[in-house]
């Protein structure tokens, strides 16, 4: 029978970021959005995905027109790969996230890039700033 070791914690040490060093590559890799351009690139085919809690949606509302796909389950809804993909998942497929202020989005966002999502995106400011900028 054979044991699995774990690396020694010296590994991780040295591969260690803190949450400000993780959203900030993932940013620096997106082309983010402000509130009127989503909708511009919603209205031109992009799909704006609001990944918020339905609990979260319920007390802050949403957008209409968005596709609801809670954060927990987005790679597996859109990695065309995935026997648990939407119909519409395609490695073009320009997908804007949206979250509540634009931070989860960003990581969100980043990881479908890392699924091959190569347009995969998000808004600035997200739903608070949307709602602010748009009147929504």
């Amino acid at each position: 029978m054979s044991t699995l070791l774990a690396p020694p914690a010296s590994d991780y040490l040295a591969r260690r970021r803190t949450i400000d060093e993780v959203l900030a590559e993932a940013r620096s890799r997106i082309d983010r959005l402000t509130p009127a351009e989503a909708v511009a690139a919603r209205e031109a085919g992009a799909v704006v995905v609001d990944i918020r809690p339905a609990a979260q949606r319920e007390v802050q509302g949403g957008p209409d027109g968005v596709l609801l796909v809670e954060r927990n389950v987005l790679e597996w809804r859109f990695d065309p790969a995935s026997d648990a993909r939407l119909p519409i998942a395609d490695y073009d497929l320009q997908v804007v996230v949206l979250c509540q202020e634009g931070f989860t989005s960003s990581l969100a966002a980043a990881a479908l890039q890392d699924l091959g999502l190569h347009r995969a995106t998000d808004v600035v400011g997200g739903w608070a700033a949307w709602r602010e900028d748009l009147g929504a």
